[in-house]
């Protein structure tokens, strides 16, 4: 993806596109100890090598994943295994000592508001490019403290003791390569499952390793990006992965509204693929990032504070619901006394046409009207189709279906039967396209796996008929080290959809 953003809940300076080569025991497999918790912890730290070193196989989790795992696992760890973790995790003034050449070599400097504090180098390749650009750095921070906290009133980051010189959030400037604008990283275990963290941003975002956007712009969206994950380790570290990066790429529109950096991502979104699960984490194309259009959606039908809802109902203190992320939403849907079915299926018949049902969106090549699964017309000689398709769990398609211009006349309609099995919760809208620029919508009511339901279909006034349609099932086995959500296992896969179409004309009876 364009912007290698590492958004983990690690300790430490990641390893940057210009560092040395990792010691042997990062790239090379450690023998697998009796213990279990042992073995998981050599694996991530193995893990974590080969994906920070470039050396990832089709099979590693992202960066943010494989280094999570590493900062949950390391307390298993000893011996130099420790030792190289503490390398890989580590802040800038840690200092020159870290073999893989990620700490500042010479003393660092800051800048200090209310709530921030910008770390800085005066010389060296980490050196920002003026004192002005670290007081934009601080004052953007700042600015971006009161937007998420104060007016959002989502959680300030937990304080680090005076681990950076007080209790404000430290912020590193570093020269961290082509393609990594930032992350920022917890730290210190709190109460439950929250910790205390900091953040690194490149030291200029220099045109010739950021081509883009301007400097400006990219401080602007990553800090809003980067900031929230901070945020986000005062409910739950250990929140499902796409959960974490969907909710702060969303988060940068409610910050940088105007720079819309994020819509690089829909290409990678069930806006334009909706056939893929909704809790997706692919290390390949992102959909994790490009999903934060159905985060945009629901607060474009309720308000932004769904969204913290939805963080207190996945946090892990007294009062917070501790639920993983999908039970989350539902928790907070419940409340408004609506199915996460009903709004999943919404969700996805809105991303039929995109240009109707988001406010940014006439205009803009992202959000063009996605493919669909078929795309037929109906005729007097060719008057019925039938679609057969598979869909994972939280995923959609849709089909259009036209009406061709022997089908005249007001007694053409449209009969649509939708198949798929009772286990795949299956969902689904018809979207009727009418040649006045309207558009009316039906619901398919699902009854032991059937949906049926007669619509016009006269070419006179109807130029199209959308069938969305949807499994929304949230079945998973739990615990089962995916990157889904609570780490499990769907139960529903691979379900199949039938979709039947067929032109009927109504005759009076005699």
């Amino acid at each position: 993806m364009h912007r290698s953003t590492v958004l983990a809940v690690v300790v430490g300076v990641l390893l940057s596109p210009m560092s040395g080569a990792l010691p042997a025991t990062a790239s090379d497999p450690t023998p697998l100890p009796a213990d279990p918790n042992a073995r998981v912890a050599i694996t991530a730290l193995d893990t974590a090598g080969r994906v920070l070193a470039g050396d990832a196989t089709p099979t590693d989790p992202s960066a943010t994943v494989a280094l999570r795992d590493l900062w949950v696992s390391r307390p298993d760890l000893s011996g130099s295994e420790a030792l190289e973790a503490s390398s890989l995790l580590a802040r800038p003034t840690d200092g020159a000592d870290d073999p893989f050449a990620n700490g500042y070599t010479v003393p660092s400097e800051s800048q200090c508001g209310e709530h921030v504090c910008v770390h800085y180098v005066p010389t060296t390749a980490d050196a920002p490019p003026s004192l002005d650009w670290v007081a934009l750095n601080l004052t953007t921070m700042e600015n971006v403290y009161e937007r998420e906290v104060n007016q959002l009133g989502f959680r300030p980051p937990r304080g680090d003791g005076n681990k950076g010189g007080d209790k404000k959030l430290d912020v590193y400037l570093k020269d961290l390569g082509t393609g990594l604008y930032g992350y920022c990283a917890a730290e210190f275990r709190k109460k439950a499952r929250t910790a205390s963290g900091f953040c690194v941003l490149d030291n200029d975002y220099a045109a010739t390793q950021f081509p883009s956007q301007t400097p400006e712009n990219n401080l602007a969206v990553t800090a809003a990006h980067e900031f929230f994950h901070a945020v986000q380790y005062s409910y739950d570290y250990n929140e499902d992965p796409w959960m974490l990066e969907s909710t702060a790429t969303w988060m940068e529109e409610q910050v940088a509204d105007d720079v819309n950096d994020n819509r690089q991502y829909l290409q990678y979104s069930q806006l334009q693929a909706g056939y893929v699960s909704l809790d997706a984490f692919s290390t390949t194309y992102g959909f994790q990032y490009g999903n934060w259009i159905f985060w945009e959606y629901l607060t474009s039908r309720w308000n932004t504070g769904f969204v913290k809802k939805a963080w207190e109902a996945a946090g892990s203190l007294r009062g917070d619901g501790g639920r993983y992320s999908i039970e989350a939403i539902r928790s907070v849907l419940r409340k408004k006394k609506v199915s996460l079915t009903d709004v999943y299926a919404d969700f996805a018949a809105a991303n039929v046409t995109p240009s109707r049902s988001y406010a940014e969106a006439p205009g803009v090549p992202e959000f063009a009207d996605p493919k669909v699964k078929a795309d037929v017309t109906l005729s007097r000689a060719a008057k019925s189709d039938v679609v057969r398709t598979k869909l994972d769990h939280l995923s959609a398609d849709a089909m259009h279906v036209r009406p061709g211009g022997d089908l005249h006349g007001t007694k053409w309609k449209l009969r649509v039967s939708v198949r798929a099995p009772s286990r795949a919760a299956p969902a689904g809208r018809l979207l009727i396209h009418k040649l006045d620029g309207t558009v009316g919508t039906r619901t398919l009511s699902f009854r032991r796996g059937r949906a049926h339901a007669l619509v016009p279909f006269s070419s006179s006034s109807v130029a199209a008929i959308s069938v969305s349609f949807a499994n929304v099932s949230t079945r998973f086995r739990c615990g089962t080290g995916t990157d889904f959500a609570c780490h499990g296992k769907a139960r529903d896969e691979d379900q199949k959809f039938v979709v039947t179409t067929r032109a009927l004309k109504k005759h009076k009876r005699r």
